[in-house]
């Protein structure tokens, strides 16, 4: 079976090493970009199984790497991360094209329920 890849968008590099890490514990490898813009040129090259995104970030925010996706690439899942309350407009849209949310802090067991409602995924 081959290691499934999921790219990881946070400009915090931390996070993503964070959120990497606990990916490896379920066996899929987490791949690093720093936006936006960095993230839809890595897709535009390479297969990705899921994404995590940021909300907050330079050049190209969340939401507009979300609406970027989900045109390009519909049928990649797209998980929503976020330590911030989300405006009321910006809600409606995340919650009509996101595939998931993760709060921060986020728990291990929460990363576990998203992959395997997402990508099937069971240890």
């Amino acid at each position: 079976m081959s290691t499934r890849k999921i790219l990881i968008v946070d400009d915090n590099p931390n996070m993503s090493i964070l959120l990497s890490d606990i990916l490896e514990i379920f066996e899929y490898k987490g791949y690093h970009a720093e936006d936006g813009t960095d993230a839809l040129e890595r897709l535009r090259k390479d297969k990705y199984d899921l994404v995590f995104t940021d909300l907050r970030m330079p050049r190209m925010d969340g939401y507009d790497l979300l609406q970027a996706i989900k045109n390009e690439h519909p049928k990649i899942p797209v998980v929503v991360v976020t330590g911030y309350t989300v405006e009321e407009g910006q809600d409606l849209m995340l919650s009509q094209k996101a595939d998931g949310f993760l709060h921060k802090p986020f728990k291990v067991n929460e990363i576990e329920t998203i992959l395997t409602n997402l990508l099937g995924h069971s240890k």
